[in-house]
């Protein structure tokens, strides 16, 4: 997999060590100071401004809301970034940052949609609040080529048939999706 992949991953998770170290200045205590001196999460969290608080607690009820699996991916990706040389890091989170906004918030869903979000982005970018949680259990369960197969429906349909066709898909049982894909893809 690609650097970029593994960047993305962790800029738009900003969860771990491996975050931006911009998003937050907060000094590390000596290291002959006593456990009671060191700076608590709770207290690092309240030296950032509201909007960078609401920042943190999106990023974390997205990294809440990701499957076990994907979060173990996260992890592993951190440590593999961790270990790059910090002016790698640097210029892949410079590559990162300079993509498009809806792209980085692509990697937000994870690994796998994250992925594909680009893609997908046209058919469920702009999902209704009452239908997210819906539409994101069921793009959890698609396997990687039924992904790709969205992908393609995504891109093939007009802007004005895009609310008919997510709300087609979510409708169609999960042991019909492959035919259904295969269909509106044109397979």
């Amino acid at each position: 997999m690609n650097k970029l992949f593994f960047a993305g991953l962790l800029l738009a998770l900003p969860l771990s060590l491996a975050a931006a170290p911009q998003s937050v200045n907060v000094p590390l205590p000596a290291p002959s100071a006593t456990p009671s001196a060191a700076p608590t999460a709770a207290a690092a969290f309240a030296q950032l401004d509201p909007a960078q608080q609401r920042q943190r607690r999106s990023d974390y009820a997205a990294w809440r809301a990701l499957p076990e699996g994907e979060r173990e991916r996260i992890r592993q990706a951190a440590s593999r970034f961790a270990a790059l040389p910090a002016d790698q890091q640097q210029r892949l989170r410079a590559q990162f940052q300079a993509q498009d906004q809806a792209f980085r918030e692509g990697w937000r869903l994870g690994p796998q949609l994250g992925a594909e979000f680009p893609k997908l982005h046209g058919l469920f970018g702009f999902v209704p609040p009452q239908q997210r949680d819906a539409v994101l259990a069921v793009l959890r369960q698609l396997s990687p080529s039924q992904l790709v197969q969205l992908a393609l429906v995504a891109q093939r349909t007009p802007p004005q048939e895009r609310d008919s066709v997510r709300s087609a898909f979510l409708t169609v049982p999960a042991a019909e999706r492959d035919t259904w894909l295969k269909r509106q893809a044109g397979q």
